[in-house]
């Protein structure tokens, strides 16, 4: 789910290029984007909590399978479509995609400890915050290492759909969730230093930077998700 890196759309050379701001105020831009992100999930499912909605979303037939295909749905468009689209489909898309998970999100609130969550939260946003500054200060290429964070992360993918039909496969849920854990980190590290690498292949088209910011924001609103559901299933109390 990412768009060329390494080439401008245009092809060819560009004309130096004076760029409006610097690759850390650009980097800055793109994770505050995330946050958005994040605050509209959080909110969307606060709002349907609070108001009783979600028992009304939850009361249609086969409702999480049709946020899943959704949801899915809005990720191909955008990934596939980011270099046609204006910036303000970008941006709908994403939010889109926010507000849909947290209508699932919302299942979480009733299903968990108030209290769990908080502390669920808080070591998502630290280890988080953690690999984020690591993929940027580093001067190792990360690039080497896409090949086995897709292979993981297929491999997760399936495992989990295995063990919704094969009976056992619960016992090795511990192993799973660090696997993702781990997974979604070096995500982490990865997909913040390929904001840089956008930085640098789009300089000079002001568009495809809004674009990609928006994309790179995706990208790193995905890594906090699945790192927070994948620590909420290691660390998470339920409510009794």
């Amino acid at each position: 789910m990412e768009f060329n890196e390494n080439m401008h759309p245009d092809g060819g050379y560009q004309e130096q290029y004076v760029p409006a701001e610097s690759v850390g105020v650009y980097t800055a831009k793109t994770f505050l984007w995330m946050f958005f992100g994040l605050l509209v999930t959080f909110l969307t499912a606060m709002g349907l909590v609070q108001t009783g909605l979600i028992l009304v979303v939850y009361s249609i037939p086969s409702v999480f399978t049709v946020l899943f295909v959704v949801e899915v749905a809005v990720v191909l468009i955008l990934s596939a479509r980011i270099h046609k689209m204006s910036v303000v489909s970008a941006r709908v898309l994403f939010f889109t995609y926010a507000v849909l998970n947290g209508i699932v999100f919302s299942a979480y609130l009733l299903i968990y400890d108030v209290f769990s969550l908080i502390l669920v939260f808080g070591a998502t946003a630290l280890y988080f915050g953690g690999m984020a500054i690591f993929g940027w200060v580093t001067k190792a290429d990360l690039s080497r290492i896409r090949n086995v964070l897709v292979g993981g992360l297929i491999f997760l993918i399936v495992f989990g759909l295995l063990s919704m039909f094969i009976p056992g496969l619960e016992v090795f849920e511990r192993l799973l969730c660090l696997a993702g854990i781990a997974i979604f980190l070096a995500f982490t590290a990865y997909d913040t230093q390929k904001i840089k690498a956008y930085y640098a292949a789009y300089q000079g088209d002001d568009v495809m930077l809004k674009k990609a910011s928006i994309f790179s924001a995706l990208e790193l609103y995905l890594d906090f998700i699945n790192l927070f559901l994948y620590l909420l299933r290691l660390l998470g109390r339920r409510r009794r």
